[in-house]
């Protein structure tokens, strides 16, 4: 083991020893639990990066983000001719500039989130769903309830998820809620997951397998800390019960592609708002920050200010001390933006400043759904859901962000660890 793996590996320590420490009962600590977690992240990265059989299979998924940007360019560009990615009615002089994000890239989600609930209606995704179910609730005593609803992250939102297991949401005890709710935010959804991996193609080989991995590593990472930081009471049952397709309420094919898009187009305005938003907001933070008296001989940036902060985290993942500064601007601007923008700033990241190692770790890390603002969309969906419980999963969010934020970087430290 090179010193940076082991660097991983104690950070992989350091930061279940955290969650553990912040436990609102850490007498209750188990180390069948801990062996569990940690064992089940180290095997399934293992298992999806170093087995040839799995990792072509994994390279090969890019060929399914190729198509599907290439079927949905098809669409824009039939809506919004050239700015969609048609072809220009002049000579275009800068063609590197042509690219239009908001009309070129992020109409993928609609499309995804169309293909996403016909295939659920079609039962493809319900079985999937079930297995990995069926895995986690043998491996950590989860009630049937919600090992469905963990799983379902994996395909689905962390708001859309609960909808799977809504009947049960106001039995669920508040360890199983804490998880429901850590796990939405340590996870990205597949609606997103083709997007990043198209943001990430030009610096990372196999994109889309990695983004797929990292959300899988994240799974039992997600559990492993929901469990230590709320382990529940010592005679509380986990909730049973039986959840099938129908709970989503699709009546038919068509039904479930209107429904799809019109969900995706939620989705797609709150990523197109909250990027213009947040882009602004963090230039006019520079800008009153450019007031203040250089620092290091350089302007001080909320950029720079997020990395000191979270540069320990990221060591603690296995990023050299000399890169965490760095490392650890993406690593807040995920946290506090939200993980688009941390992977949009990754690319732009100079080859000079990150190793391939470190950016390997990034890209793991960043792949969660950990920040201020799908807190509020958190709390918002799931109150909606079960209205009753609203106070308690209020009281609830902040510490699902902290625990979605650790296991995210368990998941970096895992990859930094085998890598």
């Amino acid at each position: 083991m090179t010193i940076y793996a082991a660097q991983s590996a104690f950070g992989l320590l350091v930061l279940t020893a955290f969650a553990w420490a912040i436990s609102e009962d850490r007498s209750r600590r188990s180390w069948r639990l801990i062996a569990t977690g940690l064992g089940l992240q180290v095997v399934i990265a293992l298992i999806l990066t170093k087995v040839p059989l799995a990792r072509e299979a994994l390279i090969a998924l890019n060929g399914v983000v190729d198509t599907l940007m290439a079927a949905t360019n098809e669409g824009t560009s039939f809506v919004f001719g050239y700015v969609g990615g048609g072809d220009a009615p002049f000579d275009v002089s800068s063609p590197q500039n042509a690219f239009v994000l908001g009309f070129q890239a992020l109409p993928l989600v609609l499309v995804l989130s169309a293909l996403s609930a016909l295939l659920w209606y079609w039962r493809i995704l319900p079985w999937v769903t079930k297995g990995f179910a069926l895995a986690l609730q043998r491996s950590f005593n989860l009630g049937g309830a919600v090992g469905f609803g963990t799983a379902a992250n994996v395909f689905l939102g962390m708001v859309e998820s609960p909808l799977l297991i809504r009947p049960y949401m106001a039995r669920l005890t508040r360890s199983e809620l804490f998880i429901l709710m850590t796990v939405g935010l340590a996870t990205v959804a597949g609606t997103v997951i083709v997007l990043y991996a198209f943001v990430l193609s030009s610096i990372l080989e196999g994109a889309m397998g990695q983004i797929l991995t990292a959300s899988l590593i994240s799974l039992p990472a997600a559990v492993l800390v929901a469990k230590l930081m709320v382990p529940g009471s010592a005679d509380e049952e986990p909730t049973d019960g039986e959840v099938s397709a129908e709970d989503l309420g699709y009546q038919s094919s068509m039904d479930a592609v209107t429904r799809g898009t019109l969900d995706g187009l939620a989705l797609f305005l709150n990523i197109l708002a909250m990027l213009l938003v947040l882009v602004a907001l963090v230039a006019l933070a520079n800008i009153l920050l450019g007031l203040f008296p250089d620092v290091g001989e350089a302007p001080l940036t909320l950029q720079r200010i997020l990395g000191w902060i979270f540069a320990p985290l990221v060591w603690l993942m296995g990023v050299p001390w000399g890169e965490a500064s760095v490392a650890g601007q993406l690593m807040g601007t995920k946290t506090i933006l939200n993980e688009f923008l941390a992977y949009v700033s990754l690319t732009q990241t100079p080859l000079e400043d990150l190793s391939e190692r470190s950016r390997l770790i990034m890209v793991y890390g960043l792949c969660g759904f950990a920040n201020l603002g799908s807190v509020g969309i958190m709390i918002g969906g799931l109150s909606a859901i079960v209205p009753e419980r609203r106070v308690e999963i209020t009281s609830l969010a902040m510490k699902a962000l902290v625990g979605g934020t650790l296991a995210a970087a368990m998941t970096g430290a895992t990859i930094g660890m085998i890598s």
